[in-house]
């Protein structure tokens, strides 16, 4: 694939993420509103928004990502380590066309810091 294939792939996952970022939050704040009957529907209301709001930050830190790889594009960093600088690989690309660094790099980094990086 291409760094043209590239782009056209992220900026409809772009268009894709920040409908559904919207959309979820949206569900978060029409779910947190005023209406609930008594303390156990706000208990359900409250656990509903929340796991709406939680979807909306997932997709908006892969969001994040896809603009950034976006950026990369333009600039000629695409497909590049952002550690060394030497090929990520085809298939990680593939999978996760965002992803900044090879998979060396990146467990090394999530090691470091003791967790995940969002993905799909």
């Amino acid at each position: 694939m291409n760094d043209l294939q590239y782009k056209q792939r992220l900026l409809q996952l772009e268009r894709h993420l920040a409908a559904r970022t919207a959309q979820e939050a949206e569900r978060g704040r029409d779910q947190s509103g005023p209406g609930v009957a008594d303390s156990g529907d706000a208990s359900v209301a409250d656990e509903d928004a929340s796991e709406s709001f939680s979807e909306a930050e997932l997709d908006s830190a892969v969001l994040i990502q896809v603009r950034d790889a976006l950026r990369r594009i333009d600039d000629g960093t695409f497909g590049k380590c952002g550690v060394d600088g030497r090929p990520i690989e085809a298939k990680r690309l593939q999978a996760s066309p965002w992803v900044p660094y090879c998979l060396k790099h990146q467990k090394l980094l999530e090691a470091a810091a003791g967790r995940r990086f969002p993905s799909l």
